[in-house]
């Protein structure tokens, strides 16, 4: 009897541990956390959708929204179907809510504890690869806790599409803070080799293997933002969104370099002589540390640079509210011409 009543809390005591492990979710509202209905929204997607099919050979990354589902649905379609691999790396933005709970960190990457991560067809595995990173990058370079990720919703808000498409992914979480372009080429350097390391020892490839995912949105534009430069009616819209997607063309669907890659942060970091035209992209810092890490691990296994390729650029104002019924799903945020957000996704592949 004793034996059986030891055994019996041990496993209560395992199971309320691993449930305590477990990272809940942030937003219960902009995202689908059921399966059911996760697999009923993308079947709507594809009915709705009239895009251009684009080729998953050779994609490595890419940058993905993380707005209301509702919202920006139909720009997060053309991406996950494409993605192959079991492994995604995803770089994360950290949000003003998380930098004023957290002291406003700056200049390193932010790691979870969690063991896994909530998914709206079961639990998340977590790539061993972040405890790798853990141990092996400078500690200068890292904070490790569950408190930012607990409070941050741009990683969690690629999860669903992520594991409609593959149940079994295995993801390695990091949140960018602030730096400096030079601050970020040293720690991308050290980030790079530790998962160039990794990919060798497993005999993982990227692309095929491993996956590096992006998360951004594009210009917060309105009062409610302090960002109007253009005024606050269509046609402001009509030239803050053109601006958006002349910096795509011109910075991300192209071959990237380091050298665009830096040209790239005086469009969208915050300047003192640029501030009342800088657009606000949350995934500023992200776009930036994730490219120049990913360019790094390709150029030393596949001997080669990435090359960008706009899927779909739209915005909360455009898009209006995708009319799918009956759905648990809501909005964050209202959207008028003077509230309004961009997004894109993007694909990166290898060069040819």
């Amino acid at each position: 009897m004793k034996i059986l009543n030891a055994l019996f809390f041990m496993i209560m005591f395992a199971s309320i541990f691993n449930a305590q492990t477990v990272r809940p979710v942030r937003d219960s509202v902009g995202f689908c956390w059921n399966g059911a209905e996760m697999d009923r929204f993308v079947e709507f997607l594809q009915k709705e959708s009239a895009d251009k099919k684009f080729p998953s050979e050779n994609l490595v990354a890419a940058i993905s929204p993380h707005d209301d589902y509702l919202y920006a649905g139909r720009v997060y379609f053309p991406l996950y179907r494409l993605i192959k691999a079991k492994e995604i790396v995803i770089f994360g933005v950290t949000h003003g809510t998380v930098r004023r709970a957290m002291n406003d960190p700056k200049n390193v990457l932010i790691l979870d504890d969690f063991g896994r991560w909530n998914g709206p067809y079961g639990n998340v595995k977590i790539s061993p690869l972040r405890e790798k990173i853990k141990s092996q990058l400078t500690e200068r370079y890292l904070i490790i806790g569950n408190k930012a990720q607990k409070i941050e919703h741009s990683i969690e808000a690629l999860i669903p599409f992520l594991q409609h498409y593959n149940r079994d992914i295995k993801i390695t979480p990091i949140m960018v803070t602030a730096m400096d372009f030079d601050r970020m080429e040293k720690i991308s350097g050290d980030l790079s080799q530790i998962i160039i390391d990794y990919m060798k020892e497993n005999n993982l490839s990227a692309g095929k293997d491993v996956f590096f995912l992006i998360s951004n949105d594009a210009n917060h534009y309105g009062k409610d933002f302090n960002n109007s430069p253009f005024g606050l009616d269509s046609t402001a819209h009509e030239a803050a969104t053109a601006n958006d997607k002349r910096i795509v063309n011109e910075y991300l669907a192209t071959e990237i370099t380091d050298k665009d890659l830096k040209s790239l942060t005086g469009e969208i970091w915050n300047s003192p002589e640029k501030k009342d035209s800088i657009p606000l992209w949350c995934g500023r810092y992200p776009i930036v540390f994730g490219l120049l890490t990913t360019s790094k691990i390709v150029n030393a296994l596949n001997g080669t640079n990435l090359v960008g390729k706009l899927f779909k650029y739209s915005d909360t104002k455009t898009e209006g509210v995708l009319p799918f019924k009956n759905t648990k799903m809501g909005l964050t945020a209202p959207v008028s011409y003077k509230h309004w957000v961009g997004f894109f996704s993007a694909g990166f592949y290898l060069a040819q």
